[in-house]
């Protein structure tokens, strides 16, 4: 069977590609050979990545009219090249790595990389990678450090529960948080020298007070000076840190400002918060015309399956694959705490985990958000509106729903006669 073929042979006339390390890069520019008319001439060149030489080969493309610049994405060493880049007027390209891999058995040096990179590109063989424009790039940054400092005071966290229970102090087998408004008023008893378990067990407030038996017992064990000494100095680190995020969140509530009506949008979706909002917005962005469709959203995402088929047969198991941590991180929250709702999304969770499995129906739920988010953000009318719990048994054929339900009965062993209810 033929198909039209809309890929097209011509060649881009003057580009340039950037094999770029920490201290140096090595730029290839390839552009027409005025003296051999067909033919291309090739100009590699080294530069330090510091700013004064980085300002240089800005300068030097500018000269050579060049009109398409690729780089790998090689750690975070592309991005000052990519913003100086970007700033001087070129139109700098991010391609993935593993798009514009050497030929097996190829000699492989910084030469030949930048060599390799400049021919794919000038026939239009790589795809740019996703980057934001500098705005959401300052909320991203913001909104990524702020997971990383919840998961550093987590970590502290989970050390000071460690730590107690090294002292026999079994806190946590009686509260849910230890770290609430009764185990800190606990805690700082102990570390002012408070130990009967009696006194330490009163301190308790609200619903912890009808543990206090229990309270009593937990802290009967042999908390000493050298674990105070220890416990002081987490608490103090828990306190910074959360000091910390406050602070970065009152910075991303200034950042986010200007898209506070995209804000409000994603938060009506159920199961997504304003936190939630401000990470998909720096993740992906606010310009949808980037991705075309929301299926090109999910599969930059990697929220779609792979399709892996050879000789008729499917290889593989369908996993989606890694993409956005931060991205799929919230999503996946969103999706669990959407599964407790009597939703439209929350029975679609409930149906694919009692097919499927858990996990399954979280990515699938992730989707389905996602693609909620790429519509919301693709048209400024859009609202959310649910679909309610009963959407599914609502539109599902009853003669289906009836052959269904027989064929299982048959399959358990019962003989099934179907009489119409009065």
């Amino acid at each position: 069977m033929l198909h039209d073929n809309e890929d097209t042979e011509e060649i881009i006339e003057r580009v340039a590609a950037l094999d770029i390390g920490k201290a140096e890069l090595v730029a290839c520019v390839r552009v027409p050979n005025p003296d051999r008319p067909g033919r291309r001439a090739q100009e590699i060149t080294t530069y330090s990545t510091m700013t004064r030489s980085l300002l240089g080969l800005a300068d030097r493309l500018h000269e050579l009219g060049v009109t398409r610049v690729v780089m790998e994405a090689t750690s975070d060493y592309w991005k000052p090249v990519f913003y100086l880049l970007e700033a001087r007027g070129l139109d700098p390209w991010l391609v993935n790595a593993k798009d514009v891999k050497h030929l097996p058995g190829r000699p492989k040096t910084d030469l030949l990389d930048a060599i390799w990179l400049a021919k794919l590109a000038e026939r239009q063989m790589l795809r740019p990678s996703f980057v934001p424009p500098p705005p959401i790039r300052r909320l991203r940054d913001l909104t990524r450090y702020r997971v990383d400092l919840v998961n550093t005071r987590t970590a502290e966290k989970n050390r000071v529960e460690k730590l107690l229970e090294d002292a026999q102090i079994k806190l946590s087998v009686i509260a849910s948080d230890i770290f609430g408004v009764s185990g800190r008023a606990m805690l700082a008893a102990l570390l002012a020298g408070e130990r009967d378990p009696t006194v330490l067990a009163q301190l308790a407030r609200t619903r912890m007070r009808t543990k206090i038996g229990q309270l009593e017992e937990a802290f009967t064990g042999h908390f000493t000076d050298h674990h105070a000494f220890l416990l002081a100095i987490m608490l103090g680190r828990i306190d910074e840190i959360s000091t910390d995020i406050a602070t970065v969140e009152t910075k991303i509530a200034e950042l986010v400002a200007p898209f506070a009506r995209a804000v409000e949008k994603l938060d009506e979706i159920t199961g997504v918060g304003p936190t939630a909002a401000h990470t998909m917005i720096a993740e992906i962005g606010l310009d949808m015309t980037r991705f075309p469709t929301a299926a090109h959203l999910c599969s930059w995402a990697r929220f779609a399956p792979g399709v892996k088929e050879s000789a008729g047969r499917k290889k593989g198991n369908g996993s989606t694959g890694h993409g956005n941590p931060y991205l799929a991180r919230v999503l996946g929250e969103a999706a669990v705490a959407v599964s407790r709702t009597d939703t439209f999304l929350g029975e679609r969770y409930r149906r694919i985990a009692r097919r499927r499995g858990k996990k399954k129906a979280i990515v699938a739920v992730g989707r389905s958000i996602l693609v909620i988010v790429w519509h919301l953000l693709s048209d400024p009318d859009t609202r959310y509106h649910d679909l309610g719990p009963d959407f599914y048994p609502n539109r599902l054929n009853p003669q289906r729903a009836t052959r269904s339900h027989v064929r299982h009965l048959e399959a358990l062993g019962y003989k099934v006669t179907l009489e119409p209810a009065a």
